[in-house]
């Protein structure tokens, strides 16, 4: 072999060593109150142990103006997010840590043109939310109780809490005045409802990632779409019509076996996106 080819073999060996080592672009969105800083660790870890990946921290809708509505929130995202996937057709990973993650899963329904091959849902209410800790985040004076009374009317719609709070014991006010998540769990029909399952079921990888000690996200089933039922008994997700019915693609994802439900115990929500560990155990293992 001339020193040219050799030279030519070595390049090549090495540039395929190192697309072995990076991942396809990451996305991370953030949780609610906070912005793109809290989701530096992630990001500099990623960088740290695959160099070369490329990762998009999301810095839309930071601080108080993330409690803007949901939908909205989705669409702005979903545009950057649409731009980035242009440039990497060869697809992307998507991250959202707590209310990020259900953004992220409502970016994944509605835009056809996102090509998401892993999706990572970091302690998000992806079945909903329905307890004391998350509200007094940004509502310190509501109660779990009568926090209805707010979030069922055209008022408390205008919340990206809102848009999420799901009271087991006033369904049908849920049902009458929550604009975003009986919609993309499709347990409300609507014009987009085949779009949003189809959407889902192009993915390739769904992680589900909560556990036992979050205090904050309630019930902590909810990251996995486990949620209570009329007596405020947990049902977990096989157990819930979402699956049964198979409404957004859960339960051809988990037969197909593309769908990952995470458990990981002694983890408060406020450190799951703080954690070195988490990142290296539970977010790494699952990019591709």
């Amino acid at each position: 072999m001339t020193t040219t080819a050799t030279n030519l073999y070595i390049l090549l060996s090495a540039l395929l060593f190192h697309q072995s080592l990076t991942y396809k672009p990451v996305v991370l969105i953030h949780g609610i109150m906070t912005g793109s800083g809290s989701m530096e660790l992630i990001k500099n870890r990623i960088e740290e142990k695959h160099p070369g990946t490329i990762v998009y921290n999301v810095n839309r809708f930071e601080s108080w103006s993330s409690l803007e509505t949901m939908w909205h929130q989705v669409l702005e995202i979903g545009m950057d997010v649409a731009n980035i996937s242009s440039k990497h057709p060869q697809g992307i990973n998507l991250i959202g840590y707590s209310q990020g993650g259900l953004i992220a899963r409502g970016i994944v329904e509605t835009f056809a043109n996102v090509s998401v091959n892993t999706f990572i849902s970091l302690s998000s209410p992806q079945a909903g939310q329905y307890g004391a800790g998350f509200l007094h985040i940004v509502f310190p004076g509501l109660v779990k109780d009568t926090a209805y009374e707010l979030f069922y009317s055209r008022v408390g719609q205008h919340t990206s809490v809102g848009n999420y709070w799901r009271d087991p014991y006033h369904q049908t006010l849920y049902e009458s005045y929550s604009v975003y998540l009986p919609y993309i769990n499709n347990h409300i029909q609507s014009a987009k409802s085949e779009d949003f399952k189809k959407n889902m079921l192009r993915l390739k990888r769904l992680v589900l990632i909560g556990g036992p000690d979050d205090q904050v996200i309630t019930p902590w089933q909810s990251s996995q779409f486990g949620y209570y039922d009329a007596n405020e008994t947990v049902v977990e997700m096989r157990g819930q019509d979402i699956y049964l019915s198979d409404k957004i693609g859960l339960k051809t994802l988990d037969k197909t076996k593309r769908l990952h439900i995470v458990t990981v115990p002694g983890v408060n929500h406020f450190t799951w996106h703080m954690n070195v560990s988490i990142v290296d155990n539970y977010l790494l293992p699952y990019l591709d």
